[in-house]
């Protein structure tokens, strides 16, 4: 089994900051730098790239809490509590949510096409959110449910409260590691973007493929959580992930075959 003392804080001096906010920091700017090239390819200028990667990143914050506070309302013991993001409690596909809503006024005002966005962004977007998913491994977060996996993580053995672990964890206790699993999933989507992005294909073919191929991933990997099953024995994550799978692939297929239609002249 893998087996770590998880570290949540590292201090410097009379601060301390978490390596699973440093990771996410890391996995945005990776993310930014890929987008911008692959922008700058399609003909955007830079100085929308600019605005567009500042949008995201403050979309992305207020999605990522809007959507765990929405899950999670029992958390929170006055709405003044929904603001301490520093406090933790963020959720992934919301921050992607969000950073799509909050570029969607400028992508139209500056007469974009979205697809043509989103297919910049979307091979950054695989790579950011495996390298923010060492941060979780970091502080041991997203554990799931018991097992004997061998990669499965075992618990400190001994008891630990406050700030010394990211997730419930049963000293001794062997649990899935949901967060390695989203990162080697997040890869493997990556590469696969990287692998169809070598040959030109048509609008949306690249946006289309992270959205079904990472739904999958998000689909499988949840099932070793122990988030809240709302509907279906599906938790929130497998709800959203299970909707934009199931539209996403009759588009796929619509827009191929649009393409592969001869033009008539």
């Amino acid at each position: 089994m893998i087996s770590y003392t998880p570290l949540v804080r590292i201090h410097l001096g009379p601060l301390a900051v978490s390596p699973h906010g440093i990771m996410a920091a890391l996995g945005f700017l990776a993310g930014a730098a890929l987008l911008r090239r692959a922008a700058r390819a399609r003909g955007i200028d830079e100085a929308t790239i600019n605005v567009l990667v500042a949008r995201a990143a403050v979309g992305g914050i207020v999605g990522a809490r809007f959507f765990y506070v929405l899950n999670h309302p029992s958390e929170f013991a006055s709405p003044l509590e929904w603001l301490r993001v520093w406090e933790g409690g963020l959720t992934l596909l919301g921050g992607i949510t969000g950073a799509v809503l909050a570029g969607l006024p400028l992508v139209h005002r500056r007469g974009l096409r979205l697809l043509q966005v989103l297919d910049a962004a979307v091979p950054g977007l695989a790579l950011g959110i495996a390298i923010g998913r060492i941060g979780d491994l970091a502080i041991a977060d997203h554990l799931g449910k018991p097992t004997s996996f061998a990669l499965g993580y075992r618990c400190p053995p001994v008891a630990v409260v406050g700030e010394s672990v990211g997730s419930p964890c049963p000293p001794g206790a062997v649990v899935h590691l949901a967060a390695l699993y989203d990162l080697m999933g997040a890869l493997l989507v990556f590469g696969l973007l990287a692998w169809v992005g070598r040959r030109p294909r048509w609008e949306g073919h690249l946006t289309l493929t992270f959205t079904i191929a990472y739904g999958l991933v998000r689909l499988v990997e949840d099932v070793f959580r122990t988030d809240k099953r709302l509907l279906l024995g599906l938790d929130a994550s497998q709800l959203t992930a299970a909707v934009a799978v199931a539209v996403a692939i009759p588009l796929f297929l619509l827009l191929r075959r649009r393409a592969r239609a001869p033009s008539v002249t």
